[in-house]
């Protein structure tokens, strides 16, 4: 669990990764908003508040609860240079005793796509997973035609582990997955069997 007076922030080479922020609710609307058509391909379909700020009001209190709980990690992706919102990244559904694993998930605003954030991203919770959680697997699922999310997955140290049909709703259709994980001790594709 973490501390609710001890601020949470993940340092990469160009990013701070820090939970959303009341504050930060007209920048994630205008960048949800400007990214609608790159997203709505690759995610559930948005509820009609989805960008109101009662909605976002409740994702920052859900964010907060979910930290201070130890259920799940959501952050924000902000340049170190000027604090401008590109994205974010969920490690989602914690999972504690004998599973000691989570579920990533994460977007990026359409202008900063393509640049190595979410590389950046991913490598950082990751590392935070294991490093500083203590949890051993982190899973991540995405469409099959999705080659950016397979790409960005694979050069993160993610392998491929098969397909979940009907896995989540996309765009209003229910979607089969490619599924991926990334293990602390990954021994696969070893030979030395001992």
């Amino acid at each position: 669990m973490f501390s609710r007076r001890r601020q949470l922030r993940i340092e990469t080479e160009r990013m701070t990764l820090r939970p959303p922020q009341h504050s930060d609710y007209r920048e994630w609307s205008s960048l949800r908003e400007q990214s609608r058509h790159f997203l709505v391909t690759w995610e559930p379909t948005w509820s009609a508040d989805h960008l109101s700020r009662k909605a976002f009001s409740n994702r920052v209190y859900w964010a907060a609860r979910a930290i201070a709980s130890g259920t799940a990690l959501p952050v924000f992706l902000t340049a170190r240079e000027d604090q401008r919102l590109l994205g974010a990244i969920t490690l989602d559904n914690i999972r504690r005793g004998p599973a000691q694993s989570g579920t990533l998930g994460y977007w990026i605003g359409e202008r900063y796509a393509r640049r190595g954030y979410m590389r950046e991203a991913i490598e950082a919770v990751v590392h935070y997973a294991f490093t500083k959680l203590d949890l051993s697997r982190i899973e991540a699922a995405c469409l099959p035609e999705n080659a950016a999310s397979r790409g960005v997955l694979e050069k993160s140290g993610f392998k491929y582990e098969g397909v979940a049909q009907s896995y989540l709703q996309i765009n209003g259709r229910w979607r089969n997955h490619v599924l991926y994980a990334n293990l602390r001790s990954d021994r696969r594709g070893r030979t030395d069997v001992g």
